[in-house]
């Protein structure tokens, strides 16, 4: 439940409430609001982006730019609402499971299970940024959240909540079954997880099917295959087929288990309600009849000739109806399932490969992200990751692309640089304090996410010396920054001078075409991005666009809500106009208030 400011609430208003609160129904969660530091924070300043240029890879000169941002994911959420209100298409994030163990942040201290208000505080946290969160999904976006028991819960009854994503728009609990074993647990070995799925809303996605290609298909397809091609027999085929089988990453396909010369398959119903039971086939087999399903044939007697002819009816035991042969495929694709099966020592094995040691515990496995990804969103979506953590994310979707020559998902990775407990203790004790160069390079952002990102793309070679290839790609470097937020003339042109990185994210519009002190002229390959920092320049800038043939956005300083139409008259078909800071601050009012 959100906290209400009663500041200007006059007595009549202030009775009225209490008189609601009375009638209310004790149902819902409820929970202490406690203050978070960087919320408050944006009272007093306001969230802003500066690019960290030597960090920018680009090795794709047709590609679009991903986005990595450090920094708080509050600040950056905040100005994500301004750069990406309703663009994007997917959320996933990994969120502290405040566990107690050393795993959830509040306020710059570690929660332990001691904590009174643990759950409070991850509460509060997690619902100040799913509200900004929200607001950047398009209205059939959805977002996928990764839990596990402590909170699982709260973040239902949280999400479900008419604030947020209204249950409504609750779309379901994926279990996501790992490898480990806890020998020494006592009770339960707790093998699980979670992942938490909604959507903005439900409405939106009417008609939108997920699929998935069938897990391990491919790889039964491809072993019958291989198998035939060494002229091993029917027999001893099925054998090993059925020996794939008794492992956990192939039992779901057990009741593909027949072979015959075309591959393997398994026999489906030939049956339905009602159906007609007035004709037969013949078993070649055995000359005879075969039994006619209790409930009817579901197929026309033309049909099953046709399916007998092509060699595409078992026919099983005499006493039993036959069925028709449904082969499996490399590229069958099904119903997503909620239970998913991913090894994490996978990812603990990739981390170490790439980096030489073991520099994150816990990566979330990135067949499982490819997975969600790939099964609710078009090929060219935008991805939104605000607990980057490593930066599985950013992998995926680069395999993906890669994968597919079609795709081009775009992704934003959020993290902030907190640097792991054990490590703090050993830098401070040796007198390394934060903010200094030695302890901020020792954070997540600047050791794990961003090399990871740039072993993705421009390749690497593993702790045992394999060469991996790059997959190619490009991404900007940002870190969250602050102005003052009094409304004074000052600081409105302070933020007008460090918009400029904000007002390119928001326009996707990267590549500088002209930089002069009161104006600046950016560009993509679709549109022009214009920033005019004094209103006086306005002759100038229409001076310099007046060859340039293409659309632009054009932000014009204001000290109130100016936007400078009558200037623009003679081109107003050419150029979109808005105020600057006005457009900015009317976002954060709404925010901050």
């Amino acid at each position: 439940m959100a906290k209400k400011d009663y500041t200007n609430w006059d007595r009549n208003d202030l009775i009225r409430e209490i008189e609601q609160l009375r009638k209310r129904k004790k149902y819902g969660l409820v929970w202490e609001n406690k203050p978070e530091e960087v919320v408050e924070r944006c009272k007093k300043e306001l969230p802003v982006l500066e690019e960290v240029d030597d960090q920018k890879i680009s090795t794709d000169s047709d590609g679009p730019f991903n986005l990595l941002i450090e920094g708080d994911n509050y600040h950056a959420l905040s100005v994500l609402n301004y750069t990406h209100n309703g663009k994007v298409d997917f959320i996933y994030i990994d969120p502290p499971y405040n566990t107690g163990k050393d795993d959830f942040v509040y306020n710059d201290k570690y929660v332990d299970s001691e904590d009174t208000y643990r759950h409070s505080k991850w509460i509060s946290f997690m619902y100040s940024r799913l509200t900004l969160a929200k607001k950047l999904l398009k209205k059939d976006g959805v977002i996928f959240i990764s839990i596990d028991d402590n909170e699982l819960t709260n973040l239902l009854s949280m999400c479900n909540s008419p604030e947020l994503f209204d249950e409504k728009n609750f779309i379901g609990v994926l279990i996501h079954k790992n490898n480990s074993s806890k020998n020494q647990a006592s009770l339960l070995s707790i093998s699980t997880e979670y992942m938490v799925a909604y959507t903005r809303s439900k409405k939106w996605l009417n008609g939108r099917k997920w699929r998935v290609a069938k897990k391990g298909a491919r790889d039964i397809a491809n072993m019958f295959s291989k198998l035939k091609q060494k002229g091993l027999s029917l027999d001893e085929i099925d054998e090993q087929i059925k020996e794939m089988y008794s492992r956990p990453k192939y039992a779901h396909l057990s009741r593909w288990n027949k072979v015959d010369e075309k591959g393997v398959f398994k026999d489906s119903d030939l049956s339905r309600e009602g159906g007609p039971k007035t004709y037969t086939i013949i078993n070649p087999a055995t000359s005879k009849e075969c039994v006619i399903p209790s409930r009817g044939w579901g197929k026309s007697y033309e049909e099953l000739l046709r399916l007998q002819k092509e060699d595409l009816i078992w026919y099983g035991d005499e006493d039993t109806p036959p069925g028709v042969k449904d082969y499996i495929q490399n590229d069958r694709d099904m119903v997503p399932d909620n239970f998913m099966y991913f090894d994490n020592s996978t990812d603990t094995r990739l981390i170490k490969e790439m980096f030489g040691e073991l520099v994150f515990e816990n990566p979330k496995p990135k067949d499982m992200i490819k997975h969600v990804i790939s099964m609710s969103t078009s090929n060219n979506a935008l991805i939104l990751d605000f607990f980057a953590g490593s930066g599985t994310t950013a992998q995926a979707v680069h395999e993906l692309n890669n994968e597919d020559s079609t795709s081009s998902r775009r992704y934003i990775l959020c993290t902030n640089n907190e640097v792991e407990k054990k490590k703090k203790i050993e830098l401070e004790n040796k007198g390394v304090t934060p903010g200094t160069e030695e302890f901020e390079k020792e954070g997540i952002c600047r050791k794990v996410c961003y090399p990871r990102v740039q072993k993705v793309i421009n390749g690497y070679k593993t702790r045992s010396g394999k060469k991996i290839d790059g997959l190619n790609g490009n991404i900007k470097y940002f870190r969250t920054s602050f102005v003052p937020a009094d409304p004074t003339d000052k600081n409105r042109i302070d933020l007008t001078n460090k918009a400029t990185e904000m007002l390119c994210v928001k326009e996707d519009t990267f590549e500088e075409v002209e930089s002069k002190a009161k104006f600046k002229i950016f560009r993509n390959k679709r549109h022009y991005t214009g920033i005019i920092f004094d209103h006086q320049a306005i002759d100038s800038f229409k001076k310099a666009i007046k060859d340039i043939d293409g659309r632009f956005s054009v932000y014009v300083f204001s000290l109130g809500d100016d936007t400078f139409d009558e200037e623009f008259a003679d081109i107003k078909s050419k150029v979109k106009l808005s105020p600057i800071p006005e457009a900015i601050l009317r976002v954060y009012r709404r925010i901050f208030k």
